[in-house]
């Protein structure tokens, strides 16, 4: 799975980067997000989205997907994963996989290995889960592959819309399963306008995107246990333990 992630760019470098432009009501002045080096579920993200004009544009994004069909908003904590083996049959993700992709920047994000014998433990007794960061070896974004959707909030009096996503899975490369047996589907630089454009609905070239766990090489580390508490945001979470 995929539950924190760091993010650390402005939406204009994002955008530099993947070539796209800001979309409303990105404003790289108002709505900065900041720097975030714990970034969890339910946080505001920012996602690349793709358009009908072959455009491709950065937008922000509630991280926990709330289907247009949802009654209020609490279903996102229960949304912040898609497993890409199964989006075509997921009432939720069947219609969106089709022509609602984005691509979550990321800097790097975390996972948690199981804790070992003698290790230290929780305040209930249990072996403490490790956690390490992946990113690129280059230190480049990693282009996480994702889905997105609009939903109506019916306690908006002014019956806005909060656009959400949802961050997609896969089966863990040799790297990854060591520490975990999923991790987020990373999409290569060569699949980008692929994987973006709303006019492919052609489901077996976007599964192929999946396959290539491998092309981007990724490095990984144990850190700090401080990023257990979502409330810890600094930079030293992301360095190596010494």
């Amino acid at each position: 799975m995929c539950g924190r992630f760091v993010s650390t760019s402005a939406p204009d470098r994002i955008a530099a980067y993947f070539g796209a432009e800001l979309a409303a009501p990105v404003d790289v002045a108002a709505d900065d997000l900041g720097q975030n080096f714990n970034v969890a579920p339910t946080h505001d993200i920012y996602a690349v989205v793709g358009s009908a004009d072959g455009r491709a544009r950065v937008s922000a994004f509630h991280w926990g997907l709330i289907p247009s069909w949802a009654k209020d908003r609490k279903i996102a904590s229960r949304m912040i994963n898609a497993r890409s083996e199964t989006l075509a049959e997921k009432p939720a993700f069947r219609t969106l996989v089709r022509s609602k992709r984005c691509i979550v920047p990321m800097d790097g994000f975390y996972e948690w290995k199981p804790g070992v014998d003698g290790g230290p433990v929780t305040a209930k007794g249990k072996l403490l889960k490790q956690p390490v960061f992946v990113r690129r070896v280059d230190g480049e974004p990693l282009a996480v592959a994702g889905l997105w959707t609009a939903w109506k909030d019916p306690d908006d009096a002014d019956g806005r819309f909060l656009h959400s996503a949802t961050v997609i899975t896969t089966t863990a490369n040799d790297l990854m399963s060591s520490v975990h047996d999923r991790m987020p589907a990373l999409v290569p630089s060569g699949h980008w306008a692929q994987w973006l454009d709303p006019g492919n609905s052609d489901l077996d070239s976007l599964a192929a995107v999946f396959a290539s766990r491998d092309d981007v090489p990724l490095e990984l580390f144990e850190v700090s246990t401080d990023v257990n508490n979502v409330r810890n945001n600094r930079p030293e979470l992301i360095e190596p333990l010494r």
